[in-house]
């Protein structure tokens, strides 16, 4: 594995999941994120474990490692429960606000117009953005 490796799709699940219900048997992981087998839950967490992002301990209780959620979760904010990729805010953002300009351009201010296309333009790159992140999640 790299120094660094990217932890997504199941193997984020699952590493969500430890931080979330803290320390977990393998079971209650494989039942928690409805995974098909004890051995694919198996498969993730040694994963996790050998990037150092997961350790288990004397009762076979696997746990995540708090200070690895900064590397794990690069590029995501964590609201409650939910976790969601940082550029959701401003892509949501210069939504609202193309969606105003546009409005404000067909109702007859051309003022706007470039404003309009620089709008969009930013949206279309945020959303971009988003995307790649919020596909590390179901990947």
């Amino acid at each position: 594995m790299r120094n660094n490796p990217e932890v997504r799709g199941n193997t984020l699940k699952v590493y969500l999941f430890l931080l979330k219900h803290g320390p977990s048997e393998l079971r209650e992981i494989q039942r928690g994120l409805d995974l098909s087998s004890a051995s694919l839950a198996s498969y993730h967490l040694g994963k996790l474990s050998e990037a150092n992002y997961v350790n288990q301990d004397e009762q076979g209780k696997y746990f995540a490692i708090k200070d690895a959620s900064t590397k794990v979760l690069d590029g995501y904010s964590k609201i409650g429960p939910a976790v969601v990729p940082q550029l959701f805010f401003f892509s949501l953002l210069f939504t609202i606000l193309a969606s105003f300009f546009s409005i404000e351009t067909f109702l007859g201010f051309n003022f706007a117009f470039w404003l309009v296309v620089v709008c969009i333009a930013m949206v279309a790159v945020f959303w971009y953005e988003t995307l790649i992140l919020w596909r590390r999640l179901t990947a």
